[in-house]
């Protein structure tokens, strides 16, 4: 949604019921030339596209497209939910260069496609669309600086947002979705106390969108304003896919919920990384009387099990099966549900996570003798929603640039890198970079390497969390745009007490690795006192 793009995205609709045919546009066509239903069209794309069955909706738009090309209204439905489902930007440019045939003078089309021209790493080409259509469309300033300043943002831009919506602000144009942008670029810029009034005066206008409240809530809990923000946060709209659709119809734990003799389920809503950081409320939880029954990834299941064996802990396939509930508890609404309200009430049991030695002594055969052993996480997950992918580039960097800072070193480095970014080591021809993640099948493993390890450096992403959570020493890569979990400031977090942070201070993570680098130095160099 224009100018709501800096938040995060709302849950994917519960699954359809579909009409199985040999193409999936089939049932668009039954009556010949009859152009399909918008809606409709929507509702089925994002029912394949939300479910993860991503080959399937991009054929369903493409075979509809070829059979409509003359209907733009289907064209840019097809654009907007290939680009807010994928990556495919190739696609979004044929369907957005089609609108503009039909419709020359379309100026969401148009500024879609600047906005792929941004996010494809045309920036200056993109803004030079962008001015030309303000220039073109004077009466339009307002929508297409919304355009602007959320494309410019998901790139990791926020000083240039900022310049281009205070010089719509200063024309008079103030708009809601102005207003937010303006306080995610404060946010992003880490001045979060300045972006409350921007998301506040959005919210006077119009109070009823959850995605900027949800960024409002975000920005408080960044400033350390946890009693207002938490309370906030809890109201977003959930990210729940579609195979979680099952857990709407369970009654939503509140804080003043009695919970004595009373089944809940929590769930994980968001990353893992999320789940790491905020399972630690699950003992508090339980100390109310109640049954806890946690439902977690695969990845998880293990790891949470044997740290909270106290508790039922399931996988997605098994918790379906049982929907004996009486409450469901999404795992970020834990710290709100646990009275979190400053940051002394963050419980300080770490560590709250926990391996076995049986697993800790299989990891600890994968690895040479050499001390002092440091693991490496550079990149964090890919992902296939476009949003998301864009974050993922925000936080991530190379392995080449990682080992340019860093090594050589007299230590032994370990890979903890897992799925994609970990090809990069093919290549590396310097410095050994012992790898045992092959041996690795979820993340209770990982937490097994960490354990034989005397420091993990990593960039944000879940296995930071996993070290902070084990009490393990972590050096963590902060981008320039910090996560709201980490504050505006700072080398250290009130939730991991063993947490060293390295923040970034432009879009370069280059000079920040030059940092860590030159601490990592004197911290070997220290050892060997």
């Amino acid at each position: 949604m224009i100018g709501d793009g800096m938040t995060q995205d709302t849950a994917s609709p519960e699954p359809r019921n579909l009409t199985h045919a040999s193409s999936p546009a089939e049932q668009w066509w039954k009556i010949p030339g009859a152009p399909p239903d918008v809606g409709k069209f929507v509702e089925a794309c994002e029912a394949l596209l939300g479910s993860g069955d991503g080959i399937s909706g991009l054929k369903l738009v493409l075979e509809t497209m070829a059979v409509h090309q003359d209907e733009w209204k289907l064209s840019m439905a097809g654009a907007s939910l290939i680009l807010r489902f994928t990556t495919r930007y190739d696609i979004v440019g044929v369907l957005l260069r089609n609108v503009i045939r039909l419709q020359p003078d379309n100026v969401p089309a148009q500024a879609f496609s600047a906005h792929l021209q941004i996010v494809r790493g045309d920036v200056s080409g993109g803004c030079a669309s962008f001015a030309q259509m303000m220039a073109t469309y004077p009466g339009q300033k307002a929508e297409i600086g919304e355009f602007i300043s959320m494309s410019l943002l998901e790139v990791g831009y926020p000083a240039e947002a900022l310049a281009v919506l205070k010089s719509l602000f200063n024309d008079g144009d103030e708009t809601a979705s102005l207003l937010n942008n303006a306080g995610c670029a404060l946010e992003r810029l880490n001045r979060s106390v300045e972006a409350l009034p921007w998301y506040e005066k959005a919210l006077r206008i119009s109070p009823e969108r959850k995605a900027i409240a949800f960024g409002y809530a975000c920005t408080l809990i960044k400033a350390g304003l946890f009693e207002r923000g938490w309370p906030l946060y809890f109201e977003r709209e959930l990210q729940i896919t579609p195979q979680q659709g099952w857990v709407r119809s369970i009654p939503r734990l509140r804080p003043d919920t009695g919970l004595s003799g009373k089944r809940i389920l929590v769930f994980q809503e968001q990353g893992l990384g999320d789940t790491i950081q905020f399972i630690r409320h699950l003992s508090a939880l339980a100390a109310r009387g109640a049954e806890i029954h946690v439902c977690v990834p695969a990845s998880l299941v293990r790891l949470v099990r044997q740290s909270y064996p106290a508790l039922t802990v399931l996988d997605p396939v098994s918790a379906v099966t049982n929907h004996a509930y009486d409450y469901a508890c999404p795992v970020p609404d834990l710290p709100f549900i646990s009275g979190v309200r400053t940051v002394h009430d963050i419980p300080t049991c770490i560590p709250y996570i926990t391996d076995i030695p049986a697993d800790r002594e299989r990891m600890a055969a994968l690895l040479p003798a050499g001390r002092p052993r440091i693991g490496l996480v550079w990149a964090g997950e890919r992902r296939l929603r476009s949003e998301y992918a864009l974050a993922d580039m925000r936080r991530s960097i190379s392995f080449s640039d990682l080992a340019e800072a860093l090594l050589p070193a007299e230590a032994t480095f370990v890979n903890l890198q897992f799925g994609t970014p970990r090809e990069e080591l093919k290549n590396w021809g310097g410095q050994t970079i012992h790898n045992p993640m092959s041996e690795v099948r979820d993340m209770a493993d990982t937490a097994a390497i960490m354990r034989n390890l005397d420091l993990i450096i990593s960039v944000d992403t879940s296995p930071a969390h996993l070290a902070g959570a084990l009490g393990c020493p972590v050096w963590l890569i902060s981008r320039w745009d910090a996560c709201w979990r980490w504050g505006d400031s700072g080398t250290g977090s009130p939730w991991y007490p063993t947490m060293r942070i390295f923040r970034s201070n432009e879009r370069s993570f280059l000079p920040v690795l030059q940092e860590v680098g030159k601490a990592l130095r004197l911290w070997i160099d220290m050892r060997g006192v």
